[in-house]
């Protein structure tokens, strides 16, 4: 099925870890009159291909390879769409396809694990955010492309694939067999947890998070006796999706002031996006309430973690977050091809670039119930990690980057000590534990 553009375009802006969001103007690019000696040097090196090289090559693989290479010395997230490419970028809007369930990222050559989806098959059987895929079905995928990677890990539904996955902190790879299924994502799940606690997942920003969000906190209020002690809002590996959601969803929690705002060379790459534009007042006022974010959590996440942390509307809990601070356009060419390039940056309200540190938590909580949590925190991937990665215009040191790796003396607890507690979640645990603690039944109680 051919993409259609502007059914792009309506169905809202993307930010993500491979996000999107479409341009609202494309001016016409003027080549520099320098620049003739360097297109001299290009043709002629194309000629020199097509007349030595020891196989003949076609147009059409040189005409790609140089636009793939144009745009892979800018930076990791610019990149240049047509055929299959477009069609998965329609599904990922959609938020339904059959595969795995992954979120993946090229890493020097490799395939790595964002995060895996919640309730996807390739969660059920065991992946985890910073695992590698070395083979699939036996043959080395090291050095490949991407996209052809990821084309073969989607399938129809029932069919199964083995991937061969290298995890930091093990000693072998080991081989995990996957059973393709359909991936329908649930964007938002809410559950409400002892001591009038609710919690609400947000896993993707797609289409209608904002209202899903919305009823989630309806249902909930319905289900706790009394009314709501306590919010916490999930945002743990979510790669993003959608601005105009994470703007909703924002707007949600915030009865005024600036939820994010984005900067480009061109005028009209700059955007700001104030509260009350997509709801009015505010919900669960005067409950108080933690954000859960992580390593995986990036962009669209980052932008509410980032929005309600710098409102003081809630206290940013867990990891520091994947640090995508910039803004894709999506730039036609032609029917079926497009130009997803780098336009811009975007801040939080207080100016903060979010570009390679992410957000900071207010409280900092390692996922202790994690096994491999020692082995694996230096290897976990993040925008910094990235090769050709967008400089913080706040040159950011390394040990600023660093501080999440440090031992904190508060948590000790084993991953086996927590299990035999009946502890599968610490960090959200900790969230839970923390609200109980100040939810004003428990304070009443105190006195």
């Amino acid at each position: 099925m051919a993409i259609k553009f502007a059914d792009l375009a309506r169905s809202a802006a993307l930010v993500t870890a491979v996000a999107l969001i479409p341009a609202t103007t494309a001016g016409v690019a003027q080549v520099d009159g320098r620049a003739g000696s360097e297109f001299a040097r290009l043709f002629a090196t194309y000629e020199r291909i097509k007349a030595s090289y020891v196989e003949p090559v076609d147009d059409e693989t040189l005409i790609r390879g140089a636009i793939d290479g144009m745009l892979a010395s800018l930076d990791p997230h610019s990149a240049y769409l047509d055929g299959s490419d477009l069609q998965r970028l329609e599904t990922m809007i959609d938020g339904n396809y059959t595969g795995l369930g992954l979120s993946v990222q090229m890493d020097d050559g490799a395939v790595k694990i964002i995060s895996p989806f919640r309730g996807s098959p390739a969660m059920e059987a065991g992946l985890k955010a910073g695992d590698y895929i070395t083979h699939l079905d036996g043959e080395l995928i090291y050095g490949g492309d991407l996209d052809e990677a990821v084309t073969r890990m989607r399938g129809p539904a029932g069919t199964s694939i083995r991937l061969t996955i290298f995890r930091p902190g093990r000693d072998e790879p080991f081989d995990v067999t996957v059973t393709r299924g359909l991936i329908e994502l649930e964007p938002v799940t809410h559950e409400l947890k002892p001591g009038n606690i609710g919690v609400i997942m947000v896993n993707e920003f797609s289409r209608d998070v904002g209202a899903d969000v919305f009823s989630a906190w309806e249902a909930l209020s319905k289900q706790a006796p009394g009314g709501l002690d306590g919010l916490v809002l999930d945002l743990r590996a979510n790669p993003g999706g959608s601005l105009d959601e994470a703007v909703a969803l924002s707007d949600l929690f915030l009865e005024e002031g600036r939820i994010v705002s984005q900067r480009g060379r061109a005028a009209g790459e700059t955007y700001v996006y104030n509260a009350e534009t997509v709801y009015r007042g505010e919900i669960a006022k005067d409950v108080p309430m933690i954000v859960l974010i992580d390593a995986g959590s990036a962009s669209a996440s980052e932008i509410v973690a980032g929005a309600l942390q710098d409102h003081r509307r809630a206290v940013v809990m867990g990891q520091r977050s994947f640090g995508k601070g910039s803004v894709q356009t999506l730039l036609p060419l032609g029917p079926d091809a497009a130009l997803k390039l780098t336009t811009a940056r975007y801040y939080t309200p207080a100016g903060h670039s979010v570009q390679e540190g992410g957000i900071d938590p207010d409280i900092a909580v390692p996922q202790l119930s994690d096994p491999d949590l020692a082995k694996r925190a230096k290897f976990i991937l993040r925008e910094s990690d990235l090769r050709g990665h967008l400089v913080n215009e706040a040159a950011l040191k390394d040990e600023e980057l660093e501080r999440d790796l440090r031992e904190d003396p508060r948590f000790t607890a084993t991953a086996d000590e927590l299990k035999e507690q009946g502890i599968e979640d610490y960090q959200l645990h900790y969230a839970l534990e923390t609200l109980r603690r100040t939810a004003p039944t428990a304070l009443v109680r105190r006195k």
